[in-house]
């Protein structure tokens, strides 16, 4: 260093320059301060240094010029693996200042880089615990040893910070920082068997950060996933100011799922046998208020064996796979999610986790619903309703049994049970009208053949209105139940409805009689969902009910027949 020195008042500027200075040589001066060794490393410099004293303000330092830290490497000291290590990392038309502080730096290169991310097996990630807590060089953030013996010692507060004054302090401004070659290695030892992944190839840039312009930086990141997957992350960040900006779009491509089984026999309780995962993500931060889209592709996944684990999910993860699941094996999801920066439980990797998990639960807690969002329809689809007595499926459950039919056939590891149901009380008026409608039918019928008309089954046979009362009569007279009768002991002639008032009271049906309604209801449905074709006897099964009667459930009828997934 070469320039005038003035002692009183303290004035320098000196023309600086430093060639291949051994970083190790200082490590003396920040051991204590972080929980890293340096292995290697040298600093190189040249530019123009100034120092003022400013009486009251204090001294004011400059930097103007370029350094050089070259061949840099570090290890953990906690875990005893490499921690961070680059060939080059160059600062050129370096402008920093203290008092007020500025930095102003117009090129960042680094080239050739490596990161270690380890987390313990206590789920700490190493970057967490690389700074030492003040006051106890070298302990670790569990607290020094005094206190682990005595418990932990209430510290005094350090007085708050005086913010800095606007437009003066605190600014800073990079023109353009550039990546090259970059590597990150990441374990993982709270799991097992331990996971371990590599970000590879990294490249890009940044350009634009700022603390006090108003146009956010520009982000475009590249790099391959366990060497081979493509990996991006494009858009737009304002880290360094206080309305925080971030307008980013990342994207993986055809990430291997198997890997990353030591997470799935943890949290879901199996194994990946296989599968490749695909997403595309866009996060906006605006005001401190996080929306973000994650559209998830997963190809063939497909689970392994079953992995004892007291974090795994009780739920029934297959059957959310399989409602998922498309006939190309193929799930493709769409998860909003919104939150808040002020909020002191926010995580990002919470909140994904937490809609993820919540439509896994709707997948085995309302499985129709999640269906019909995916194929049309909701909650209906669970059921179909019958009129009293009858087994005739409406037009409206028709399209039901069409859209679900549909929904099976893409999704061909569904299987779909089918258990009928009678209202107690009025499917057994229903069935005394079916009953009677029968013997009129049949009356009608005896006619048709006696005129030589085509013989129909009996159930295609239709009563007109016209018709109604002539055979009602003829049905009402042959039953053998005692009649009102006239003055002459012949039988009353009697209006319809008093005619249908006593059938109906001498109508017997029994407990069997409901129960063969519910099976033939649930036997009818099972018949459409074979005519449509694009569902196999095999993936439907009748269940014998229970009870006649359903679970109640408000505004559904008593009779009809329940689905279920499986």
């Amino acid at each position: 260093a070469m320039g005038p020195f003035i002692l009183d008042p303290l004035s320098a500027e000196l023309a600086l320059k430093l060639d291949s200075i051994d970083i190790r040589a200082l490590q003396g001066y920040f051991t204590e301060k972080v929980k890293i060794t340096v292995t290697d490393g040298a600093v190189t410099a040249a530019g123009r240094a100034a120092i003022k004293d400013l009486k009251a303000k204090g001294l004011s330092a400059t930097y103007l010029g370029k350094f050089l830290i070259s061949n840099f490497s570090s290890m953990d000291k906690l875990n005893d693996d490499d921690f961070l290590k680059w060939k080059s990392l160059h600062f050129n038309d370096v402008r920093v200042g203290y008092n007020p502080m500025t930095v102003d730096i117009r090129q960042i290169a680094l080239a050739d880089f490596y990161a270690g991310v380890i987390i313990d097996e206590k789920g700490v990630m190493n970057l967490q615990s690389i700074l030492a807590e003040d006051g106890a060089p070298g302990e670790t953030t569990a607290g020094t040893a005094q206190e682990k013996a005595s418990g932990p010692q209430k510290k005094e507060e350090p007085p708050p910070a005086k913010p800095p004054a606007k437009g003066q302090a605190g600014v800073i401004k990079i023109g353009a920082i550039t990546l090259q070659g970059g590597t990150i290695d990441f374990q993982d030892h709270s799991v097992n068997p331990n996971y371990a992944a590599t970000l590879s190839q990294i490249g890009g840039r940044i350009s634009g950060l700022s603390s006090i312009e108003e146009k956010p930086a520009e982000v475009e990141l590249r790099g391959k996933y366990n060497n081979s997957m493509p990996a991006e992350i494009t858009g737009k960040i304002n880290p360094l100011r206080k309305d925080l900006l971030v307008d980013l779009k990342a994207s993986f491509r055809d990430m291997d799922l198997s890997t990353a089984s030591p997470y799935s026999g943890k949290f879901i309780g199996y194994n990946i046998q296989k599968g490749q995962l695909s997403f595309d993500l866009k996060y906006m931060i605006v005001n401190r208020k996080l929306e973000s889209e994650n559209k998830i592709f997963i190809d063939q996944l497909t689970l392994g064996d079953k992995v004892e684990s007291p974090q795994a999910t009780k739920l029934p993860v297959g059957l959310a796979i399989a409602l998922l699941k498309d006939r190309k094996g193929e799930i493709n999801l769409d998860v909003p999610v919104t939150g808040s920066l002020d909020d002191p439980q926010f995580s990002i990797f919470r909140l994904v986790i937490q809609v993820l998990g919540n439509l896994i639960t709707k997948a085995v807690m309302a499985p129709f619903a999640l269906l019909g969002s995916l194929a049309g329809g909701g909650e209906e689809l669970g059921y179909i309703e019958y009129d009293y007595g009858r087994t005739t499926v409406s037009e409206a459950n028709l399209k039901k049994v069409q859209t679900l039919a549909k929904a099976l056939y893409d999704r061909p590891a569904l299987k779909l049970d089918i258990e009928g149901h009678v209202d107690l009380e009025n499917d057994r008026e229903g069935l005394k009208k079916v009953h009677i409608e029968r013997k009129m039918k049949a009356r009608k019928l005896n006619d048709m053949l006696k005129e030589n008309l085509p013989n129909q089954p009996l159930g295609d046979v239709q009563i007109t209105p016209q018709e109604y009362e002539k055979y009602l009569t003829q049905v009402y007279r042959a039953e053998p139940f005692p009649k009102p009768r006239n003055v002459v002991g012949l039988v009353k002639t009697l209006p319809v409805a008093e005619m249908e008032k006593l059938l109906m009271t001498y109508a017997v049906i029994k407990d069997d009689d409901l129960r063969l309604l519910a099976t033939q209801r649930a036997a009818a449905v099972k018949d459409l969902f074979l005519k449509t074709g694009q569902v196999t006897p095999d993936r439907i099964f009748l269940l014998e009910p229970k009870t006649l009667a359903p679970e109640k459930k408000e505004k559904l009828k008593d009779s009809r027949a329940n689905f279920k997934l499986k």
